[in-house]
């Protein structure tokens, strides 16, 4: 039992043993509370010794500036104290100087007694007032060198001026015949030497003020010197312009737009106040006008350079604006300038046009990057509703690409030409406007790639480049045209509506300095025209493109040859009771009313470009037939069977092509010259072959009324034949990419002709579009 109970007191220790926990807290609690006091009094020593440190420090860098101060001053007086002793020598020896001449003539004067004794009274007359005259130079010099030695410098400068007031003969330059006067006067001369170096110094002085400056140099002035003042003038000047832009030219990043306007404040008030300055003190004198002149272009050029190196890049929207603004601050400035005979416009002129036309290229360079890239899917060009709408209505009938491309040519511009001011439009505005009008052309080639392309070249054209959108039906064919027309009739007059706003104010005003250059000079008409000239190349490429789609099978067979105008070849010559066009041209009547029904969707409101490109495309049908030598070698073969019903039909149709423009409202004039010289050359084939058109052919009546008829006809559905029975080998008028709808020549039953073609007027054409008139 007693070795059970020893285990168990191993197993349990006493409980005396065991620390409370309370005496535990307490005990490590009095420690860390000492420990922190100890730290807190170590920190306050330290403080204190900072404290005193710093207090030292503060003492010494006082006593250190005291010390300075003290230095500069020693300097200065030891300078004084140089001047004055440099004084008291040139006093010492003018008195030897003196001296030594009354030396010789005391002994002269003892070498002719006897004439003294003969008149002593004359003698001593003028004896007596040459020595009054050397006692009051003496003085007077003396007077002088103690001025000078007291900086007194307007004292010393009234005091010479008034003496060769007294005595004029000191202010000329020719030696006198009096020894006396003569020193008088080179000792004079050296003390005004001291006065001007003490004037050139005190102009010197970095910190000079203005009002101590015209005192120092209204000095030099009463002292003769006025070409080394103006010279003075403007180095002071110039000085205090280099110490301004070296200040403010670390801040230029800070203002990449505005710095320049800055840097031109700074250069052109300070050549406007150091003309007013040169004219107040010096007046209109010729060389220093020209001297101001000189000083200030050579600032101008400075500037020009400086604004040129500190300039954001060139290719970038800001370094626009910054240019534009150096341009306009700087012209504002050089008129204000002509009111006080400085003309300094053209200078300036001269230097900013490379700078400028250079930030114009590169932006302009820049906007072809942007606006060409139609891959580009940036959407942080906003474009307010004014701009946005006309475009947005081709959204639903074309690829976005073409839309957002079209957003973002307007948008560049409208960014480049809000960067302009009004002398920056006034002097570079015709240059503006013609690089506007490249770069819509540009716009327009691009588009113009967009196109289903020629078929014998298409293969090769996709080899070439790549095209990032293809326009391959008719309504996105058409989207594409009224974008452009869109571009270059509504949305670009009202971006560059400014430019012409000052151009035209200029000519009003009629003053110098409104007035363009003469290289600036651009008529609203002439740049219209180049628009137009750009319209024009994609309206033919489409047309081009669509008339060759429709004539050519994708094999490259022709639908439209000669073989139907030779006798029993096929059913296109069989003539009806009621005879009607051709085949071909039976499918150009549906496949017009086909795209007018699409344009009048696509190109809604815009009644005008849609007369005017069908009336092109009817134009381009009959000039390919005019000028196709493979359709005419086929007819003027001597082996081919001419008939005349042969050349009736080709008759037919070309009344027929002129009765189609007639009947849809478009000008006719040119398809009807063309047609006209078609059946001529046909008529001389044919007569060439034997047979007389006179009696073979029926009156031209005749032909009009049919072809009217035969349009009625097609419309009505009563065309007497079953056109939708034409094979592969005439005409696929449901062929891919032709058009938007499949129909055929005999589905135009169901349409009525109010439906079928534009609804506008022929007054309507006599507006200005940016389509011309094929006619015109």
């Amino acid at each position: 039992m007693r070795m059970e109970s020893s285990e168990e007191e191993d197993d349990f220790p006493c409980v005396e043993s065991v620390t409370p926990q309370s005496k535990i807290d307490s005990i490590y609690q009095s420690k860390t509370e000492k420990g922190i006091r100890k730290i807190c009094f170590e920190l306050l020593d330290l403080k204190d010794a900072v404290e005193n440190l710093c207090g030292n420090t503060r003492t010494k860098c006082l006593a250190f500036l005291r010390l300075s101060e003290e230095v500069v001053e020693t300097e200065h007086e030891l300078n004084e104290l140089r001047k004055h002793i440099s004084a008291q020598g040139i006093l010492v020896q003018d008195l030897l100087n003196g001296v030594g001449r009354e030396l010789d003539e005391w002994s002269r004067a003892s070498g002719d007694v006897q004439e003294a004794n003969e008149s002593p009274q004359s003698f001593d007359y003028g004896d007596t007032f040459m020595n009054a005259m050397e006692d009051e130079n003496v003085l007077f010099l003396e007077n002088i060198d103690v001025l000078l030695a007291e900086h007194k410098i307007e004292e010393a400068i009234e005091a010479i001026d008034a003496k060769e007031r007294s005595q004029p003969e000191l202010k000329s330059s020719g030696e006198t015949s009096s020894t006396e006067p003569s020193s008088f006067k080179a000792a004079l001369s050296k003390r005004k030497k001291m006065l001007e170096n003490q004037l050139v110094e005190i102009t010197e002085r970095p910190s000079i003020g203005i009002v101590e400056l015209k005192k120092a140099l209204s000095g030099l002035l009463k002292l003769g010197k006025g070409s080394l003042a103006h010279q003075l003038l403007i180095k002071s000047y110039r000085s205090r312009l280099q110490k301004s832009i070296e200040a403010f030219l670390p801040l230029c990043p800070c203002y990449p737009e505005t710095y320049s306007a800055t840097l031109s404040n700074l250069v052109f008030s300070t050549i406007s106040l150091t003309t007013k300055e040169s004219g107040t003190m010096f007046g209109d004198n010729p060389v220093y006008s020209n001297r101001i002149i000189q000083w200030a272009e050579r600032e101008i050029e400075y500037f020009v350079r400086l604004v040129k190196e500190h300039a954001p890049p060139s290719d970038g929207a800001p370094a626009l604006h910054a240019a534009s603004v150096c341009s306009q601050a700087s012209l504002n400035h050089c008129n204000a300038l002509e009111k006080q005979g400085l003309k300094l416009s053209k200078l300036l002129l001269v230097l900013l046009r490379p700078y400028m036309e250079e930030v114009l290229e590169l932006n302009f360079i820049r906007a072809r990057k942007v606006v060409l890239d139609f891959a580009s899917s940036d959407e942080g060009k906003p474009l307010s509703p004014r701009f946005a709408s006309p475009l947005s209505t081709f959204a639903t009938t074309s690829d976005t690409l073409l839309v957002e491309s079209g957003m973002r040519f307007i948008y560049v511009v409208k960014e480049i030409v809000e960067k302009l001011t009004q002398l920056v439009i006034l002097h570079f505005g015709a240059n503006i406007l013609t690089r506007i009008s490249h770069l819509f052309d540009k716009y327009v080639d691009a588009l113009i790639k967009g196109l289903p392309g020629l078929s014998e070249d298409d293969n090769l054209t996709e080899l070439k480049e790549p095209v990032l959108f293809r326009a391959e039906t008719d309504s996105e064919q058409l989207a594409l045209l009224g974008t452009a027309f869109t571009i270059a009739e509504e949305l670009l007059p009202m971006v560059v509506s400014r430019i012409w706003n000052v151009l035209n104010e200029s000519k009003e005003v009629g003053s110098e300095n409104m007035m363009p250059a003469a290289n600036n000079t651009v008529e609203l008409k002439d740049w219209r025209r180049q628009l137009q000239h750009s319209l024009d190349k994609l309206r033919d490429n489409f047309c081009q493109q669509y008339v060759v789609n429709f004539i050519y099978s994708r094999d490259g067979d022709a639908r439209l040859d000669a073989q139907i105008y030779l006798s029993g070849v096929g059913e296109d010559t069989i003539w009806h009771t009621d005879p009607l066009p051709s085949l071909p041209f039976q499918a150009l009547f549906g496949k017009l009313q086909q795209l007018a029904t699409v344009a009048g969707d696509v190109l809604l409101g815009r009644e005008k470009i849609q007369k005017v490109l069908l009336a092109r495309l009817t134009e381009t049908v009959v000039i390919w037939l005019s000028d196709e030598q493979e359709f005419w070698s086929v007819l003027e073969d001597e082996s081919a069977p001419l008939q005349p019903l042969g050349l009736q039909q080709l008759i037919l149709d070309m009344h027929f092509t002129v009765e189609i423009a007639r009947f849809a409202g478009y000008p006719s004039r040119q398809v009807h010259q063309i047609a006209s010289d078609i059946i001529a050359r046909a008529v001389r084939t044919f007569s060439a072959r034997g047979i007389d058109p006179q009696s073979a052919l029926p009156e031209d009546e005749w032909f009009t009324e049919t072809a009217k008829g035969a349009i009625n006809k097609l419309l009505l559905g009563g065309s007497g034949s079953d056109t939708s029975e034409i094979d592969d080998e005439h005409l696929i008028m449901h062929d891919g990419g032709m058009s938007d709808s499949d129909g055929s020549p005999s589905s135009l039953s169901s349409v009525d002709s109010s439906e079928s073609f534009a609804s506008a007027q022929m007054g309507d054409l006599d507006s200005p579009v940016y389509f011309s008139d094929p006619e015109s």
